[in-house]
C-alpha cells in the first residue's frame, strides 16, 4: 500500500464512523456557539472570541519535524529547522491519532492555500476545537459552495492538542509535536494548542513544492497595493511590522504574511490575517482594531476588571498576543488577493544593536545577502523561552518555514530583480541612539513616513551616502522625518562606541552567512559588510 493511500484509509475512516459529532464546514456563527457551549472561550464586547492557547502561547520550533523518506531525502536542507522524522515512527504516531479521536467531536473544515489558480492547494482540517477551526476558516482561502461540492482535498491537517505523544515510543522531543509528512500529504499535531502551528505548517508545504516544482518564489512578506497598480512586498520576522506597515488606508492589502512571486503576479497564500496586538490602540492601528469583531479571535490576553473589554497592555500570559480574523474584515483588500510584480521591496527587521539606518536602498547583490541573512530580533514571546528581544538571524525572513536550503530562495530572488524593475529597501524598526536597553525604539510614525516616501517616489531625487561599513545607501533628507534620525551614528552620545558595534554586527552578519557561503552564487556573497581585520 502507498504512502498516500495510508493516509487516506486512516483519516477517512475515521471521518467516516458513526459518530454524530463530525461537524462539516461550519459557519463562523456556528463556530463561535459551539465554542461557547465548549468553555473554548468568551466573547468581548468587541463580539471577537477570546481565547488561551494554553501552555503554547507562541510555535516550538524545537518540535516540529519533516518525514525524511524517498521524496525528501536529498531535497530537504536538513538542519535544526528540518528535523528528520521516520515514515514508520510516523505511521505509528498516525494511527494512534486516529484511535485517540475516535468517537470525539470534530470540526473538519475544506479550505485551499494560494490565492491564484494555477498554484491553488486544497486542504482539509480536522480539529478538535471549536475555535481552531475558526482559526482557520478565517486564516485560509474559502471555497464557494461551488467549489465545495467538487473539491478533493491535496493535504490535510489532523490537529488534536489534547493527544500527547510519548517521546520514548514516538520519536518526538516532548509530548507536544508537528510533523509535515510530504508524501502522505498530511499535517499532523498534538500536545499544542497554538494556532500558528496550523498555518506555518501550510507555508512549509507551499515553501517546499512552488520554488520547485514552478519557480515561484515563496515569501514571508506581506503585501499591498496602491492606486497606480505599484505593488509593494514586506519581508519580516514577527513583530517587525510586516502587517502594521501593509494595513495602510491609502492602499489595498493583498495579505499580511504569506505570498508567491510568478513570472507576473503576487498572489496571497492565506484568507486572513494573524496580527500581534500587544499595545494595540485604535489611534496607531485603527484597520486592525476595527477588525476584531464578530468572527475575529483574540489569543492569550485578559480582559479590563470587571469588563469584557480586552485589555491590550495584558502581557502576564505572553507579549506574544494575537488576533485572527478574515482579511475582509479590512476595508481596503484586493479581490482576489492578487496584483501585479512589486514595484518596492521592504526588508523590515528590528536591530537590537541600534546601528543599521531606518530606511537604506540596496543594490541586488545586497538584496540577496541581506535577504539569505534576514536579521532582525526575536521578540519577546513570538517562541517559546524567548522572553526579550535577542538578536539572531533568519534565512530569508524566515527560516523556520524554508524545507529547501535558503541559497535556493535567494537565488530565486535575485532572478526575480534580473527580471524586474524593482526597488528594495532595508528598513530599521527597531533601536536607534543606542542598542536595545540604551537606545530607544524606532517611532513608528517615523518609520511610516519613510515607508510612504519611498512607495510615493520620493526618495528617488535626494542625496544619498553609502554606508562605511554595511554598503547601503541612505537618504539624507526624507519628508516629515528629522534629519538626525536618518543616520544612527547621529543618533548615539559616543560616536567612537558606535562604529565598534557597527563592526560587531558587520561581523556577525559575516560568521552567519559562513553556513551559507558554499550554496552561495558570487553575486549574492558580493553584497558582504565590511569588517576590520581587527574585528
Amino acid at each position: 500500500m502507498r504512502n498516500h493511500e495510508r493516509r487516506t484509509t486512516a483519516v477517512e475512516a475515521l471521518l467516516r464512523q458513526e459518530n454524530p459529532r463530525v461537524f462539516w464546514n461550519l459557519s463562523p456563527a456556528e463556530l463561535v456557539e459551539e465554542a461557547l457551549k465548549n468553555g473554548e472561550g468568551t466573547l468581548a464586547d468587541t463580539g471577537a472570541l477570546v481565547c488561551s492557547t494554553g501552555a503554547f502561547t507562541g510555535r516550538s520550533p524545537k518540535d516540529r519535524f519533516i518525514v525524511r523518506d524517498e521524496k525528501t531525502g536529498d531535497t530537504v536542507w536538513w538542519s535544526e529547522i528540518n528535523q528528520p522524522f521516520a515514515p514508520e515512527a510516523f505511521d505509528r504516531l498516525l494511527n494512534k491519532m486516529t484511535a485517540f479521536l475516535q468517537g470525539q467531536t470534530l470540526y473538519v473544515r475544506d479550505a485551499y492555500a494560494g490565492a491564484h489558480p494555477d498554484y491553488r492547494l486544497n486542504l482539509r482540517v480536522i480539529n478538535t476545537h471549536a475555535y481552531h477551526n475558526l482559526f482557520c476558516a478565517n486564516l485560509f482561502l474559502r471555497p464557494t459552495l461551488e467549489e465545495l461540492s467538487n473539491q478533493v482535498p491535496e493535504f490535510t491537517i489532523l490537529c488534536a492538542p489534547d493527544f500527547k505523544a510519548n517521546p520514548q515510543e514516538d520519536g518526538t522531543r516532548q509530548e507536544n509535536f508537528a510533523v509535515i509528512n510530504l508524501s502522505q500529504k498530511l499535517i499532523l499535531i498534538g500536545g499544542t494548542a497554538y494556532t500558528g502551528e496550523m498555518k506555518k505548517g501550510i507555508f512549509s508545504v507551499l515553501n517546499y513544492l512552488l520554488p520547485q516544482e514552478h519557480g515561484v518564489l515563496s515569501m514571508h512578506c506581506s503585501a499591498n497595493v496602491g492606486e497606480a497598480d505599484d505593488t509593494a512586498i514586506f519581508f519580516g520576522l514577527s513583530g517587525t511590522g510586516k502587517t502594521t506597515l501593509s494595513t495602510d488606508p491609502h492602499r489595498r492589502l493583498i495579505g499580511d504574511d504569506e505570498h508567491g512571486w510568478t513570472q507576473d503576479s503576487v498572489f496571497n497564500f492565506e484568507g486572513g490575517c494573524y496580527a500581534k496586538v500587544i499595545d494595540l490602540t485604535r489611534a496607531q492601528e485603527p484597520e486592525i482594531w476595527d477588525a476584531i469583531r464578530f468572527g475575529a479571535i483574540v489569543e492569550n490576553t485578559n480582559f479590563l476588571p470587571g469588563t469584557r473589554t480586552v485589555d491590550y497592555t495584558d502581557s502576564s500570559l505572553t507579549e506574544n498576543t494575537r488576533t485572527a480574523y478574515p482579511i475582509h474584515h479590512i476595508p481596503q483588500v484586493m479581490v482576489p488577493s492578487r496584483a501585479g510584480t512589486p514595484k518596492n521591496i521592504f526588508f523590515l527587521t528590528a536591530d537590537a544593536f541600534g546601528i543599521l539606518p531606518p530606511i537604506s536602498r540596496l543594490n541586488p547583490s545586497q538584496a540577496m545577502y541581506y535577504f539569505i541573512s534576514g536579521y532582525t530580533a526575536k521578540v519577546a514571546g513570538t517562541e517559546v523561552g524567548v522572553t526579550e528581544p535577542k538578536a539572531t538571524f533568519s534565512a530569508c525572513f524566515g527560516e523556520a518555514f524554508l524545507p529547501l536550503h535558503p541559497a535556493q530562495y535567494a537565488q530565486l530572488l535575485g532572478e526575480k530583480l534580473e527580471a524586474h524593475d524593482v526597488n528594495v529597501w532595508l528598513v530599521n524598526t527597531g533601536w536607534t541612539g543606542g542598542p536595545f536597553g540604551e537606545g530607544t525604539r524606532m517611532k513608528l510614525s517615523h518609520t511610516r513616513a519613510m515607508v510612504s516616501a519611498a512607495l510615493n517616489g520620493d526618495l528617488e531625487e535626494v542625496t544619498y551616502i553609502e554606508h562605511p561599513v554595511f554598503g547601503v545607501k541612505v537618504p539624507q533628507t526624507c519628508p516629515r522625518v528629522p534629519a538626525i534620525v536618518l543616520n544612527p551614528r547621529d543618533t548615539w552620545t559616543d560616536k567612537r562606541q558606535y562604529d565598534l558595534k557597527a563592526q560587531e554586527l558587520a561581523a556577525l552578519f559575516v560568521r552567519n552567512f559562513q553556513k551559507y557561503a558554499a550554496n552561495a552564487s558570487d553575486a549574492i556573497k558580493a553584497g558582504a559588510p565590511l569588517v576590520a581585520e581587527t574585528v
